[in-house]
């Protein structure tokens, strides 16, 4: 990476959360970032304003049909590549699979799984132009073990990783690198519903016993868009304190 020529940074749903760090971290390293959500909020705001020649935020629903090809069209217009592209977008809700209603099954595969499969492949002709580049999919621990009320988001995850794998193997003759994050238990807006009695459960389970930092979950996400990491693709990299060994 050099001044003149910073790399660039897809994050889907970078608009809160674990898409927000990391977002924030890649523009402290440098990058050039582009995030996509349903609505804006007051932290794309400030950034735009904080960095108004390396930040880019597009509107997107992608549960929407051309949204992808829509949202890459409009980083290539605005920064001309894309170096690097972080699945983060997605959505859990827990209900027991006998009283999930159809549309409710559609939106989380289409959200966990469909949506991050075209935004991979939009992203990945770029990256074939520009000569490579890195896709990382935000997995999940239900993906690698089984939890009540999570078995649609459960199977939505673990395609995902499926896909990782598979799409390591077709774009790595293109210098195109393919790995999957999962993050375990961390304190986040997702577990701040976690109640006390749980959270010392989920202590209990973890060797390290103890929850993770998002910053743990970042660190790993910047090594795998990091050179330090041009030898590993098709990989599944689980942050959980050793939850599931």
């Amino acid at each position: 990476m050099t001044r003149a020529d910073p790399p660039v940074a897809v994050v889907t749903g970078g608009s809160r959360g674990l898409g927000q760090h990391i977002v924030e971290s890649f523009l402290a390293q440098g990058y050039r970032v582009s995030t996509s959500s349903r609505t804006q909020t007051d932290f794309t705001s400030q950034m735009l304003q904080d960095h108004p020649d390396r930040f880019h935020w597009t509107e997107v629903d992608l549960e929407q049909g051309d949204a992808a090809k829509s949202l890459v069209r409009s980083v290539v217009a605005r920064f001309g590549r894309i170096d690097v592209l972080v699945n983060n977008a997605g959505y859990l809700h827990q209900e027991l699979l006998l009283t999930t209603p159809r549309r409710q099954v559609d939106s989380l595969v289409a959200v966990n799984l469909v949506a991050p499969i075209l935004v991979a492949q939009a992203c990945a002709r770029a990256m074939t132009v520009s000569g490579g580049g890195r896709i990382l999919n935000v997995s999940s621990i239900n993906a690698v073990r089984g939890h009540r009320g999570v078995s649609v988001y459960s199977a939505a995850k673990a395609g995902l990783d499926g896909f990782t794998r598979s799409l390591a193997r077709e774009l790595g003759p293109m210098n195109i690198l393919v790995n999957s994050v999962v993050p375990g238990y961390f304190d986040s807006d997702m577990t701040s519903g976690v109640t006390p009695e749980n959270r010392t459960r989920i202590e209990r389970r973890t060797p390290l016993r103890r929850l993770g930092t998002v910053q743990e979950v970042v660190a790993v996400v910047d090594f795998l868009a990091s050179p330090a990491a041009s030898f590993i693709t098709g990989q599944t990299l689980v942050i959980d304190g050793g939850l599931t060994c």
